[in-house]
């Protein structure tokens, strides 16, 4: 099925710009290549410094898992793409002590990372607790956007479908569902209140509160919850 365009309210990420020039001719692995871009996009969700992601977190990645997926076992790949892009050094990695077994950690091969990088293998203990992670397993289906409004909300117009379109390409399908969850548990059954919650945790993070405590700011997101 042919990628539908990109909606007006996308996300962009910074990615270094050798990767679209040097890098790019470099890299004829598809597989370093995805694995790469991915990476880059999941330290970018990290808050703080330093930046860095554990290969517990890659190997539980659902995206990464299914762009690899087909190229044989997903551990394998997974752990094949990042030896490449470590030893053309687009990435750097180092072990992190965490009890009897080092764990690797990797982040982007600049300065900063790098010396960060190496503290961190030097702590003891480590700096901070690592979270665990199983690799990723395939979930049985879950109900498409259309289906999950239907049988929370109501009827489904022409208009209220674009923006669940619009809202699918817009924000990860987890947010959406519990947005709809969260309208469902707050008797607020309509597509306002639910892109009011979403609006919110796009501005303000997902994690930085329980869905439906929204802070009494003016502005456009009130107005939706007036109404």
């Amino acid at each position: 099925m042919a990628f539908p365009g990109f909606s007006r309210k996308v996300r962009f990420t910074p990615v270094p710009s050798p990767l679209f020039g040097p890098l790019l001719e470099q890299i004829d692995d598809i597989g370093e290549l995805k694995c790469t871009l991915r990476i880059i996009w999941l330290l970018h969700q990290k808050k703080g410094f330093p930046r860095y992601i554990t290969l517990k977190e890659l190997l539980a990645d659902r995206v990464l898992a299914k762009a690899l997926a087909g190229e044989g076992d997903v551990r394998s790949e997974i752990t094949r793409a990042l030896a490449l892009a470590t030893e053309r050094g687009t990435l750097t990695s180092a072990p992190l002590s965490r009890g009897d077994t080092p764990e690797p950690v990797y982040a982007l091969n600049t300065e900063g990372d790098r010396r960060a990088l190496s503290d961190i293998a030097d702590a003891e203990p480590a700096p901070a607790a690592m979270p665990e992670a199983e690799p990723w397993e395939e979930a049985p289906p879950r109900p498409n956007i259309f289906g999950l409004y239907e049988d929370n909300i109501g009827m489904l117009s022409p208009m209220i479908a674009d923006e669940l379109k619009e809202a699918e390409e817009t924000y990860p399908e987890s947010w959406i569902e519990d947005a709809v969850r969260e309208a469902v548990t707050q008797n607020k059954r309509s597509w306002r209140y639910i892109t009011a919650i979403l609006d919110r945790w796009h501005q303000e993070g997902k994690t930085d509160g329980e869905p439906g405590r929204y802070p009494k700011k003016a502005g456009r997101q009130q107005q939706y919850l007036r109404r």
